[in-house]
């Protein structure tokens, strides 16, 4: 392969953003992904929410990158046609010994300057969120917090960099690296890569990438945790509700799903293995479930997962609570440990490092930069594959066109299998038009 300016590793939607905005430059780009697909690691197990800016410190990185983050989403997601609710958000506490913890919150959300914050008395919460559990002490109403589907918008954000000349490797893993004098060499499990600029979004590998060439700085400890998903019949609250917990700062999370599902998230706690859910970590989240929101009918359950993200930490065990972004020699940034607000911050973040990498460079601004996607169309085909959410066989036939390559990624993209039956009607038919795409029938 001949030489190109950067090589973005991982192909999750900090590295798909990474690559988009790459290309906003005159820089040529390569995206090297060790999976068949984009978008499979953390990106596919997230709570969904585009969060207001409240929860991070005045001044930091994060609180900046976030506000300003969630102010553009709803251009974002114009450009590369993804659904998005601003639905906003309560956070409601029931001990006054939490009352503190709000307060502050509100403070730190009115200095980062998120628009709209208002403290409510704990009937106002319970009006406006009449599913509540009676006896809310206050709560924390956010406007401007939203959903968003994050492996939707992370494959967009790979299609629009493909369309501006990025250049995908997937079932590519980079093995080694070796500092030259004018840029990197990358050994991977295809051909090697030269580049002038390395890009590392590795996710939960992102301080081993970085230990290929350089010592060790920040190391990645692993936490994890359990999701209910509800059908889309079920009641459900308007808005995103928040709980804080006295022990832990915040307790379960109960989100209104774009899709028009239920998405019910627990407490963060070590992990046993990534993506795994346990007997009892699920128990604890139905008893959590039915305490904040008494109303709600469990029997609706469709599904449950586990989630995993990386918390960064200095070689001293001091924990990193802003954004990490190591730059341990010119041209080599690596993205480390980002986590929650990461997919509110995923394009901030990603222009954040094209900035960097086109100061390094010298390079300038991409006159032919198209930031418009389009969507996979619904269409009136009237073979319809999955019935329980009316995906037909063209919208599948496009879906693997545009790079799904697996059943998970007909769904990734086009939404098939995420009703009540979760796939096991059509996940046999799906397969079959992979098949056949495959071996070069369709």
């Amino acid at each position: 392969m001949k030489p190109v300016d950067a090589a973005v590793i991982g192909g999750g939607i900090l590295g798909c953003f990474a690559a988009r905005n790459l290309r906003r430059w005159s820089i040529s780009t390569v995206l090297l992904e060790q999976a068949e697909d984009v978008c499979t690691g953390i990106t596919r197990a997230n709570s969904a929410i585009v969060y207001p800016g409240y929860d991070n410190k005045p001044g930091s990185r994060k609180g900046e990158m976030t506000v300003r983050g969630n102010a553009g989403f709803d251009t974002l997601c114009q450009e590369l046609e993804v659904p998005f609710n601003r639905c906003g958000s309560v956070l409601v506490t029931y001990d006054g010994e939490t009352l503190p913890r709000l307060w502050k919150k509100w403070e730190q959300g009115v200095q980062n300057g998120v628009p709209g914050l208002r403290l409510l008395t704990g009937g106002e919460a319970e009006a406006m969120e009449p599913m509540l559990k009676p006896g809310v002490k206050a709560a924390l109403y956010a406007p401007s917090t939203g959903t968003v589907n994050p492996w939707q918008l992370g494959i967009a954000a790979f299609e629009n960099a493909v369309k501006n000349g990025a250049i995908p490797l997937l079932k590519t893993a980079v093995t080694g690296m070796e500092k030259t004098e004018s840029g990197y060499l990358l050994k991977t499990t295809g051909e090697d890569i030269f580049c002038k600029v390395v890009v590392n979004c590795a996710g939960l590998s992102a301080d081993r990438v970085q230990e290929l060439l350089f010592p060790p700085s920040v190391r990645l400890h692993w936490d994890g945790a359990e999701y209910l998903v509800l059908d889309k019949q079920a009641q459900k609250p308007g808005r995103i509700v928040f709980h804080q917990a006295q022990s832990c700062g915040k307790g379960i999370t109960a989100i209104p799903c774009v899709e028009g599902n239920l998405l019910i998230s627990g407490v963060r706690k070590p992990i046993a293995a990534p993506y795994a859910t346990t007997p009892e970590g699920l128990r604890a989240l139905y008893a959590q479930a039915m305490d904040l929101l008494p109303g709600l009918d469990l029997t609706q359950v469709i599904r449950s997962f586990g989630a995993v993200r990386p918390n960064p930490y200095r070689q001293t065990g001091e924990s990193i609570h802003d954004f990490c972004i190591e730059n341990p020699a010119p041209g080599f940034f690596s993205l480390m440990g980002i986590k929650t607000p990461g997919l509110t911050c995923a394009n901030e973040l990603g222009m954040y490092l094209a900035e960097q990498t086109a100061a390094y460079l010298g390079a300038e601004r991409n006159p032919d930069f198209d930031p418009h996607r389009n969507a996979i169309p619904k269409t009136e085909d009237p073979e319809i594959v999955c019935q329980c959410e009316g995906i037909t066989r063209s919208e599948i036939l496009e879906a693997i066109r545009r790079g799904a390559a697996t059943v998970d990624g007909v769904k990734r993209r086009v939404g098939s299998g995420m009703g009540a039956c979760q796939g096991s009607r059509c996940s046999f038919a799906i397969e079959g038009l992979l098949e056949e795409v495959r071996h070069g029938a369709l």
